[in-house]
């Protein structure tokens, strides 16, 4: 999950299933914005501490103090608010790297390698920030299909990625250098989960970075 480039837009509405492809139900999107958070914020505790498989709606209820009934009428059941948790993540990691690649823009900044280490930091510094989350969102433990999901968003990354770089994917030397390099950035966001300070996450993402101008360098 580390795409750097802008919103997914017109590929994001290509993915199967409603709400962009997570299959979350209909009426996810016009929930009212507290009683959606205070959801969200339950299922994560409950996510993190218990797993995916071995956490209760019962008890996501009564930590949110939100009817069963109400949970099942805005997320269907416990897959909905996992995949709901996980478009949170996804569209605030996007927010923030867009945020930043419009900045550097605005500054001059035309580099394509400059932009997607700038928009890789704006990524892993997000991962940082959001580390419960996205600790969980990593695990194997996730409901039906998730990893598939997971798999055609990375694979839309990727192309987003290489459109950043201005980089060929029809040619296999340029998929496998992006796909490398957006592996490195989902890697490293696994890692940062593991911080025990942000020293150290501060360390590692200034490393990486360092790193990602290497390998983002042009052949030759």
């Amino acid at each position: 999950m580390s795409g750097i480039g802008e919103s997914a837009g017109p590929e994001a509405a290509r993915q199967p299933g409603g709400q962009g492809g997570t299959g979350l139900p209909e009426g996810y999107a016009g929930q009212d914005g507290s009683l959606r958070s205070t959801l969200l914020d339950a299922a994560l505790e409950v996510f993190a501490e218990r797993g995916y498989t071995d956490a209760g709606l019962t008890e996501i209820a009564a930590r949110s103090g939100i009817p069963v009934g109400s949970l099942f009428q805005h997320y269907g059941g416990k897959r909905g608010l996992y995949l709901a948790l996980w478009e949170e993540f996804r569209e605030e990691q996007e927010r923030r790297t867009a945020a930043t690649l419009t900045g550097e823009r605005n500054r001059g900044v035309e580099d394509p390698v400059a932009l997607f280490v700038a928009g890789a930091r704006a990524y892993l510094e997000g991962a940082w920030d959001n580390r419960r989350l996205g600790s969980l969102l990593v695990e194997d433990d996730g409901p039906a299909g998730f990893d598939a999901l997971r798999r055609q968003w990375d694979r839309v990354w990727v192309r987003r990625n290489a459109r950043l770089l201005e980089i060929d994917e029809r040619r296999r030397a340029g998929r496998v250098r992006v796909s490398v390099l957006t592996t490195v950035i989902g890697g490293t966001a696994r890692e940062l989960g593991d911080c025990g300070d942000e020293t150290e996450a501060r360390e590692i993402v200034d490393e990486v970075c360092g790193i990602l101008i290497h390998l983002s360098a042009p052949p030759g």
